[in-house]
């Protein structure tokens, strides 16, 4: 594939930016070994942000996988703001046509990415660069375009810790992902977890014989469905609903002969702003324990994969109220608020003390065979950046 150049002067209407961004290959190669990863999104964003006379650094903690910090400086003396949007993206192997075509059709530019969320990496890359020119900035703008987060998020891990390490502390932030131009002030946290149940083979018309792992793991699963409805009994989150717990996967026995001497499950849950992680895991542990033990001779193991926190923006949040205007100004509408089942990288902002929110452009197809923003969102988004960063950075 030919990856589009980033000339002198480059594309400056965002939407020329976006079409160039969709262009580019970007499916992150954790998620699709053979993939081509974020190096040739960075090289083009590198480009580009530094030929608008942005300090751009470039981190790449693991090999393939780099993010850039683009720094517009102001005169000083103001708050800085944070921008952080993702240039990965998801595979493609089944997206019907052509994925990075960045064909347009009506109000709608297509291609893996377009949606989520390289429409947001566009309009903050053009709203960064003319509020630096256009504007007299106190402050510094700060704009990390991450890579990873479609996997691991590795990418606003490194660069939270480099802007903490050369002490450049943004006093607000936004997260851009897809949100139709709502903000999403809260969002579920998640964590999986890997259970092992290890029993004793024996042939299968003598199981007396045997330890079966896969009545220790019937008996987990049957407790899960317990789990489940004491959730769905506790009082709701007013944006998030309820907690989930939901076996993923399940691998166990060799066959139909053979008692089973090994079961492995994949557990997910989805919490909420006040659950504690290590709660979580404490029950689980408590019901593997409870299960192997009414196996004789059965054995429960149980390791945390992953885990992250839900995320809860503060209560009339300064930043919140901000963007809030911004987007009632540019839509002549009250600004929706939010909250999403999923997770986001404004955890990770928000537990390295930068107050944030979520906030993106309209379209559809994320992670799907179809993929499309909205033109008149992503530019209705690039005007609200551009009114946060006024207001927030401030004139000098």
């Amino acid at each position: 594939m030919t990856h589009p150049s980033a000339p002198t002067a480059g594309p400056s209407d965002v939407i020329d930016v976006l079409t160039a961004l969709v262009a580019i290959d970007s499916v992150n190669s954790d998620l699709v070994p053979e993939a081509s990863g974020e190096t040739a999104i960075v090289d083009w964003c590198a480009a580009w942000l530094t030929q608008r006379g942005f300090e751009v650094t470039r981190l790449e903690g693991r090999t393939g996988h780099p993010s850039i910090i683009a720094i517009a400086r102001g005169s000083g003396g103001g708050p800085a703001l944070l921008l952080n949007a993702h240039l990965d993206t998801v595979g493609v192997e089944s997206y019907e046509g052509d994925p990075f075509s960045a064909s347009i059709e009506g109000d709608r530019l297509y291609g893996r990415g377009a949606f989520d969320t390289k429409s947001g990496v566009a309009a903050a890359m053009v709203a960064a660069a003319r509020a630096q020119a256009e504007l007299s900035l106190r402050g510094d703008i700060v704009l990390a375009l991450v890579a990873d987060e479609e996997f691991g998020s590795t990418g606003t891990v490194e660069t939270l810790a480099h802007l903490a390490a050369t002490g450049v502390m943004p006093t607000a932030g936004l997260v851009i992902e897809p949100s139709a131009l709502e903000l999403t002030v809260a969002h579920r946290g998640f964590a999986w977890f890997e259970v092992v149940f290890s029993g004793l083979a024996a042939h299968g018309s003598m199981p007396e014989q045997g330890v079966d792992a896969l009545v220790a793991a019937s008996s987990f699963v049957h407790s899960l469905g317990e789990v489940r409805a004491r959730l769905l009994n506790d009082a709701p989150h007013p944006l998030l609903g309820h907690g989930t717990v939901r076996v993923s996967t399940i691998n166990g026995g060799t066959d139909a002969a053979t008692v089973a001497d090994r079961c492995v499950i994949t557990v997910e849950r989805r919490t909420l702003p006040n659950d504690d992680l290590d709660d979580v895991e404490r029950e689980l542990h408590e019901l593997v324990e409870h299960a192997a033990g009414a196996v004789p001779g059965a054995l429960g193991a149980l390791r945390r994969l992953v885990a992250r926190a839900a995320f809860e923006a503060q209560p009339k949040s300064a930043i919140v109220e901000l963007v809030a205007q911004q987007v009632e100004t540019v839509l002549a509408t009250p600004a929706r608020r939010r909250g999403e089942p999923f997770w986001t990288d404004a955890r990770l902002v928000h537990e390295a003390g930068i107050p944030c929110l979520v906030i993106g452009a309209d379209g559809g197809g994320a992670h799907a065979d179809v993929e499309w923003a909205s033109i008149r969102s992503v530019r209705e988004l690039e005007a609200v950046l551009l009114g946060v960063i006024e207001a927030h950075v401030g004139r000098g």
